[in-house]
């Protein structure tokens, strides 16, 4: 089952990320951050009388860590998303989100399965073939790639936070993860005096993307507290596919034959890890 929230997560991240790209080239950046944030709040109080868990201050700390490392990630991803090309931004901040987890569960003692691992390796070498596209170039191409690597290590650090939760606090460290990402944004976006008006037909849009972050953002918790953070968040980590191929259907961006086969791999990386380490 972890398996299954996992991949799911993936393609719901995936079409998160795609919806606020998308946004990113409608309004400016700390707009569609703090307004999606919004919007994922709302959803995980609206969640919690659903999937009750235990309030505890560990829980509330390790959510608020996580919050602030998180929106670190998403502000410099967006502006990655608005400046670079989708294609490439998204894996490469995958790849980056997936590799710290991974060293860090087997630096505390996760020891997953020998084809668990060759997954793990296969998923992180899809990300790398899915990130090839020769349209990048440049400057530009070198500040996007740059803002997606440090994007990455946000998300990486959010996820690795959020693991360190009680179990049982269920839905809490996302309220504190949300609280404190909100907070965050809208400070640095009084501070910096950018505007928060959203640009014109976009709103639903961002809200989109925050809703649908959200919702992938509990299926993370759910499927970590049943699995190895270095297992799922490998899975987690194949969300390019996703955003790849809407980019593809929604925006005509070309995919090459490495891309194609890069799909192909992040598909076997789940089998393996599914048929080697059953979570």
């Amino acid at each position: 089952m972890t398996v299954i929230l996992a991949t799911v997560c993936a393609v719901v991240y995936g079409t998160a990320d795609f919806f606020g790209g998308l946004a990113t080239r409608r309004s400016q950046v700390f707009s569609v951050v703090l307004l999606s944030q919004t919007a994922g709040l709302a959803l995980i109080v609206g969640l919690l009388p659903l999937l009750p868990g235990t309030f505890s201050g560990a829980a509330l700390s390790w959510g608020l860590a996580a919050g602030l490392s998180g929106a670190a990630g998403l502000v410099l991803f967006y502006r990655a998303l608005a400046t670079g090309v989708m294609s490439v931004v998204a894996p490469t901040t995958a790849v980056t989100s997936a590799a710290l987890p991974v060293v860090f569960g087997l630096a505390t003692g996760e020891r997953p399965a020998f084809w668990a691992l060759v997954g793990v390796a296969l998923a992180l070498g899809s990300v790398l073939l899915v990130s090839q596209d020769r349209s990048a170039d440049g400057r530009g191409s070198l500040a996007s790639v740059l803002a997606a690597l440090a994007a990455g290590a946000g998300f990486g650090g959010f996820f690795i936070l959020l693991a360190q939760a009680p179990h049982e606090a269920g839905l809490w460290p996302l309220v504190g993860a949300r609280l404190s990402s909100v907070s965050t944004v809208a400070l640095l976006a009084v501070v910096t005096r950018r505007a928060l008006k959203p640009g014109p037909k976009s709103l639903h849009i961002i809200v989109a993307a925050g809703l649908l972050d959200m919702a992938a953002n509990v299926l993370f918790l759910l499927a970590q507290q049943g699995g190895l953070l270095s297992l799922v968040a490998v899975l987690v980590s194949l969300y390019p596919a996703s955003t790849l191929l809407l980019a593809r259907h929604v925006l005509g961006e070309r995919l090459r034959a490495i891309q194609v086969a890069g799909v192909g791999c992040a598909l076997g990386a789940v089998a393996l890890i599914a048929v080697a380490q059953p979570l």
